[in-house]
């Protein structure tokens, strides 16, 4: 399957519906950064900073999480997107549950204490080989984070979710990307007519009794608890079982622009800013993806920056799990260290 999957996927006539169905997001993203574009001679050198300062690095405490990322395809092309998915972006091409597989054996020989699976994408209800990679994981006893924007493609596995609901209960949850609480807002980010079936997908969950969360954002001059109050608003009045005070159901995540200036991130930092490298995505999970053109699907240290070689740390966990991971992509600054973030649950 995987490598079949070079070229413009409009010729693909499901992806083509997929696409006609809504419209592409034409102007600014809602959400973009306002800040001046990064000086080229930052997140350049692996071990120093532009002004010649150590770079921080961050050692794996324990694989906590490990992520697959499904493909880059996706049935929305939204204005920002750190992994550019869209219908016919196939760079991170589709895994499957093979690869998924070897890697969960490489977790169950070698020990390793991982509690969660993650998958990602593009729209991972999309890859074909979507359910049996969810149900291989759940059958090892890991809990699994899906993400997902609850539209067309999860809807056609209905009767396969109610199925691994009723086997795994609460250790399937399903992360839907809602962008904000605004229609609006959200629409100018994912495109017209993405609100109303992404509210239809999360009230089909919520109902059947599902575990599940929201990956949200805020506008910029807008205060954590507005947007929790907004979301709130919301789900009551949609039916929606989600407690928007929960930040574990309700994630709101800060802003990416790999091309507006933030701070590097020096050793001194951990001291100034109060953390610590173990408060940091990556010192408790990695990412697999299968690049195009690769012959196997490959361990990166974040499930950010898919494509950056500095991030690759080979075909196996064993390989990727003894090494730093230098603090060297605007990502590192803006998302994890001075945002605070994790996408893991």
């Amino acid at each position: 399957m995987a490598e079949t999957l070079g070229g413009d996927r409009r010729a693909n006539p499901a992806v083509e519906s997929m696409t006609r169905a809504r419209t592409i997001p034409t102007g600014p993203s809602p959400f973009r950064i306002a800040a001046p574009a990064l000086p080229p001679a930052k997140f350049t050198d692996p071990a120093v900073t532009a002004a010649g300062e150590p770079r921080a690095q961050v050692p794996l405490i324990a694989l906590d999480t490990l992520w697959f990322n499904t493909g880059t395809l996706c049935n929305l092309a939204c204005a920002t997107c750190y992994i550019e998915s869209s219908p016919t972006n196939d760079a991170l091409i589709y895994l499957t549950a093979d690869e998924v597989t070897r890697f969960l054996d490489e977790i169950a020989d070698d020990g390793l204490a991982t509690r969660e699976i993650g998958f990602t994408g593009g729209e991972p209800f999309m890859n074909p080989e979507i359910v049996a990679m969810l149900d291989r994981s759940l059958a090892r006893g890991h809990a699994v984070l899906m993400l997902t924007n609850a539209m067309r493609p999860m809807r056609r596995h209905e009767a396969a979710l109610l199925d691994l609901r009723e086997r795994y209960g609460d250790r399937l949850t399903l992360r839907v990307s809602l962008d904000h609480y605004d229609q609006e807002i959200h629409e100018a980010e994912r495109g017209a007519r993405s609100w109303r079936p992404a509210l239809d997908g999360l009230r089909w969950l919520s109902a059947n009794g599902f575990s599940i969360a929201i990956a949200g954002r805020h506008l910029a001059a807008e205060a954590d608890y507005a947007a929790r109050a907004g979301y709130a608003a919301l789900f009551a009045a949609q039916g929606i079982a989600i407690e928007a005070r929960d930040p574990s159901r309700l994630v709101l995540f800060p802003e990416m622009d790999a091309a507006a200036d933030v701070p590097e991130i020096t050793t001194a930092c951990w001291s100034i800013l109060g953390k610590s490298p173990a408060d940091i995505m990556c010192a408790t999970s990695r990412m697999v993806v299968h690049r195009r053109g690769e012959d196997r699907a490959r361990v990166v240290a974040c499930t950010l920056i898919p494509h950056d070689p500095g991030f690759d740390l080979g075909n196996t966990l064993s390989h990727a799990t003894g090494r730093l991971v230098a603090l060297n992509h605007p990502h590192c600054a803006r998302f994890c260290v001075l945002g605070g973030a994790s996408c893991s649950g």
